[in-house]
């Protein structure tokens, strides 16, 4: 099976750290989305991430159905009713702190939303957004 891309990003943004610094940075949010805004091939857009969130994109369910328009405060999801802790990271520093773990839940919250897996530049654009809400 082939690398997914965004790995391959990720990969490249921790090679060029020093060494030290490679372990500590890996799990930070900000690493991540230099990652997915790599590559995209373009810089992450705050705004657009905005819309992307809150919009159903022609299905039922948009991110802000189980995340809250303003993922800051707890959710719960659509179906199931299961309580979801905050998304954005400031309100949650468990959030985007572990690559294979964001990618498994980007990979079934965008099936569930989009009917298809997100682009590098749609996760890029919502992370960039999450990552300016603060308290």
């Amino acid at each position: 099976m082939p690398t997914p891309h965004w790995m391959t990003g990720l990969a490249l943004a921790l090679s060029m750290l020093p060494a030290s610094q490679a372990g500590a940075q890996a799990s930070r949010p900000a690493d991540l989305l230099a990652a997915y805004s790599q590559e995209a091939g373009r810089p992450a857009n705050a705004e657009q991430g905005r819309r992307f969130f809150t919009s159903t994109h022609g299905g039922e369910w948009s991110c802000a159905s189980c995340h809250q328009s303003t993922p800051s405060t707890p959710g719960r999801h659509a179906a199931t009713g299961k309580a979801i802790a905050p998304l954005a990271p400031a309100f949650n520093p468990e959030r985007f702190t572990q690559a294979s773990k964001v990618e498994k839940w980007f990979r079934r919250n965008c099936r569930d939303v989009l009917s298809r897996e997100c682009s590098s530049s749609e996760k890029a654009d919502v992370l960039a957004w999450l990552i300016t809400l603060r308290p």
